[in-house]
C-alpha cells in the first residue's frame, strides 16, 4: 500500500488530502501518477513539469523507485517574495 498525499493548491483540485494505492512490487513516482490518471482525470494536474515530489519526507524526481509502505507527496511549486 502506498500513502500518498496532496498539500496546498493540490488538494483542493484532488478532492482529497490523502489516499491509499494498492502497489505490488517495486514502481516509480511516474507510473504511480499514471495510475492515478487512469482512475480519475482530476489528477490531471500532476502531469506538470513543475510538480514538486517527496518520497518518505525526501525530495525526488518523477523517476524515483518507490515501493509498498512508501509515502509518496505532491507539492504545486513554490513561490515567494
Amino acid at each position: 500500500m502506498i500513502n500518498i498525499k496532496f498539500f496546498a493548491d493540490f488538494r483542493e483540485r484532488a478532492g482529497v488530502a490523502s489516499l491509499k494505492l494498492e502497489q505490488s512490487g517495486e514502481t516509480t513516482v511516474a507510473s504511480l501518477v499514471e495510475t492515478l490518471l487512469e482512475q480519475n482525470n482530476d489528477f490531471e494536474f500532476l502531469s506538470s513539469k513543475n510538480v514538486l515530489i517527496a518520497v518518505n519526507q525526501t525530495l525526488s524526481a518523477s523517476d524515483a523507485k518507490i515501493n509498498d509502505g512508501d509515502e509518496v507527496a505532491f507539492f504545486p511549486p513554490v513561490t515567494g517574495g
